[in-house]
């Protein structure tokens, strides 16, 4: 028997419709990926503490040698913990977020205070105003992932509104101090940027890759860093805007989804549709320089594919650098990273399909140009003066499964539409590997064993001046996948771009409530359909469901069984008698509703 009640309260003189709620009690035994979902949110919260044991003090700080530079700096230490926020929205322990909140108050004080004499722009300090000074975002997105992922966990912390309004202001001219972006071009002005505004021109060695150290030194090496960001033996110009850039607009939908004034969005879409012009204008490759004047190519001799990390960008040391599977490494190229996290935001914003639509345009770009070889179909990484080189297989997967869930459309081009069908966790939303869910959770749970085996074997004598000793323990991939029907959002912060998300209305917070599981079973473009399960046979337990990892998205209706229950609504409520269970069809309108980061008891 299933139970549907409309929840009324009383709020002054107000009538509040507070949501519908469902009742499951029909007996359901522990499916095992239920346990395991249960076992594995156990097991990394347990490590993550041993971790933050191992490495952190009563401050906060972490037991490591401060560094400047592109391998080695604070962005490479908050990766270590940049899941942490993302385990407890999924229903990990209290202690996680709170250990991670002060990992990150302690690094910022840390960081703050560390001084690098040969760098002039952190020569008071590696972060200013709690903020890199200047650098590129490909590395500022690696330190900001985890305090992105914090905001959907403690949205009213006052301390992380404070801090949204004042990142958001380095890059929308309301900081004269921190004159990044030019609004009449629409561009970030360099490759380079901060708090401390734009390095326009070329930097110096030690700003790319921190001071020369001794041969016995243990951290990373100073020739491979350094050749890194040189083309042919020289440094190079930063000026201009490169899509790497567009992961600062991550920073405005923060400020934007918290407080909901419109000069965020507003800006977000300005940047971001001056990139999708850009992109038009180019037959629909994405450039890597725009000139200080706006042009394509103006700081490259006219060049779309130019720049620092641009399509034709090769350092020396990949030449000489095979790639996982051997073949000869066409060397960086930065176009993705960025292109990914903006227009992914400005279709959370606005549910514009032409946003998503760039980076098909570029994929579909690639595959055009690509060829077989010995049974294998590769494409591009690089452009030259040449036209299209670098061939290579297995590149922006991760990319496509995301154009594939924001839009539930499978691609045209048959190769790509191949290639996407055939990842596992695909696979089995089609209906065609009933095994991923239990063989997922377990490759997880051997990714926590081996970072263990290492903390244990090295931890008591690993030298921590280098944050690369570090060992990294939580594992989320497949908790993401199969209960939120969430891709990997990357390390770089990006958007969790989530089917749906779970809070416990009991305990008011995120996550699902402890012996409750939840699966993904399949997406539809105006559907989903989702199991819940109470493991537990004593509790009753009650979760809120709500549709978008953001509440982008309309829950129209839920299909139970024979009945169909509205909800027109981002949430509805669903209570779990012990040891029951249920699945549930969801009916859908997508990116119907503005994103925000509040949770559902205080919209």
């Amino acid at each position: 028997m299933r139970r549907l009640t409309i929840l009324f309260f009383l709020a002054g003189s107000s009538l509040i419709h507070a949501g519908t709620r469902i009742t499951l009690d029909k007996p359901m035994p522990p499916p095992a990926w239920a346990l395991a979902q249960r076992a594995l949110l156990e097991a990394n919260a347990e490590e993550a503490q041993r971790l933050a044991d191992r490495y952190m003090d009563e401050r906060g700080w972490l037991a490591i040698t401060p560094n400047w530079g592109g391998m080695d700096g604070a962005d490479d230490v908050m990766e270590r913990f940049r899941h942490w926020p993302l385990l407890y929205i999924l229903g990990g322990s209290e202690s996680v977020l709170a250990t991670y909140k002060k990992i990150w108050e302690g690094h910022l004080q840390q960081y703050t205070e560390a001084r690098e004499p040969l760098v002039e722009v952190v020569r008071e300090g590696m972060y200013y105003r709690e903020f890199c000074p200047s650098f590129d975002w490909e590395h500022i997105g690696e330190g900001m992932a985890g305090w992105y992922w914090y905001g959907m966990a403690r949205p009213r912390d006052p301390g992380y509104l404070i801090r949204a309004r004042r990142f958001s202001s380095f890059y929308m001219n309301e900081d004269p101090s921190t004159p990044n972006y030019d609004p009449e071009h629409k561009i970030i002005r360099s490759l380079f940027n901060g708090s401390r505004g734009p390095l326009l021109g070329v930097p110096t060695e030690a700003h790319w890759a921190g001071p020369p150290r001794p041969r016995h030194d243990p951290r990373p090496g100073r020739p491979r860093r350094t050749l890194r960001f040189c083309r042919q033996g020289y440094m190079v110009d930063l000026s201009g805007d490169h899509p790497l850039n567009l992961m600062a607009t991550h920073l405005a939908m923060t400020a934007y989804m918290l407080t909901h004034e419109e000069k965020y969005r507003s800006w977000i879409l300005e940047y971001v549709d001056a990139w999708k012009e850009r992109a038009r204008e180019n037959g629909g490759n994405i450039p890597t320089n725009i000139g200080l004047d706006g042009s394509i190519g103006g700081e490259w001799d006219g060049k779309w594919y130019g720049g620092v990390y641009g399509w034709n960008f090769r350092p020396r040391f990949d030449e000489f650098t095979p790639d996982r599977e051997g073949q000869p490494n066409p060397g960086s190229n930065m176009f993705i990273r960025g292109s990914r996290i903006g227009f992914g935001i400005a279709l959370l914003l606005t549910g514009n399909p032409e946003y998503p639509a760039v980076l098909r345009r570029q994929m579909d770009n690639l595959y055009a140009a690509g060829r077989e070889e010995n049974g294998r179909f590769l494409i591009p990484r690089k452009h030259g003066d040449d036209g299209w080189y670098g061939y290579t297989e297995n590149v922006y997967l991760e990319e496509q499964i995301d154009l594939y869930l924001w839009s539930l459309d499978r691609p045209i081009d048959p190769v790509q539409r191949r290639r996407v069908s055939a990842h596992p966790w695909i696979r089995y939303l089609e209906g065609r590997d009933d095994g991923y869910p239990l063989e997922a959770l377990q490759q997880d749970f051997a990714v926590i064993g081996r970072q263990m085996k290492r903390l244990r074997e090295d931890g008591a004598t690993r030298d921590t001046r280098s944050s690369t000793g570090f060992a990294r323990t939580v594992a989320v991939t497949s908790l993401l996948h199969l209960m939120l029907g969430a891709n990997y959002p990357g390390g770089s912060g990006n958007a969790l771009h989530a089917q749906v998300r779970y809070f416990d209305p009991d305990r008011r917070r995120p996550g699902l409530p402890p012996g409750v599981g939840a699966l993904v079973e399949k997406l539809e473009p105006a559907s989903l359909t989702l199991t819940l399960v109470n493991v537990s046979p004593v509790h009753i337990r009650d979760v809120l469901v709500q549709t978008g990892g953001y509440a982008e998205h309309r829950c129209l209706s839920v299909k139970d069984g024979d009945r169909v229950i509205p909800v027109n609504d981002s949430h509805f409520r669903v209570r779990l008698e012990p040891g029951s269970g249920g699945r549930l069809v969801l009916s859908l309108e997508r990116y119907s509703n503005t994103p925000t980061l509040a949770f559902p008891w205080d919209r």
